[in-house]
């Protein structure tokens, strides 16, 4: 089973999409962040972007 890029429904802060790419590349999420907030000059349009685009991790029981 392919591992598939979405928001995280455990690792979230305002709608997950930093975790979600944290647990798809199998790294840690304060890191994906930082890296986020360092490198990206644009960060909050494409975080809206991506918050909208990238579906919700199915519920869990």
């Amino acid at each position: 089973m392919q591992n598939k890029l979405r928001k995280s429904a455990t690792d979230k802060s305002i709608s997950g999409v930093c975790g979600g790419i944290a647990e798809y590349f199998g790294m840690s999420s304060l890191g994906v962040r930082i890296i986020f907030i360092v490198l990206t000059p644009a960060n909050l349009l494409i975080y809206i972007v991506l918050a909208n685009t990238i579906p919700d991790s199915p519920p869990s029981l």
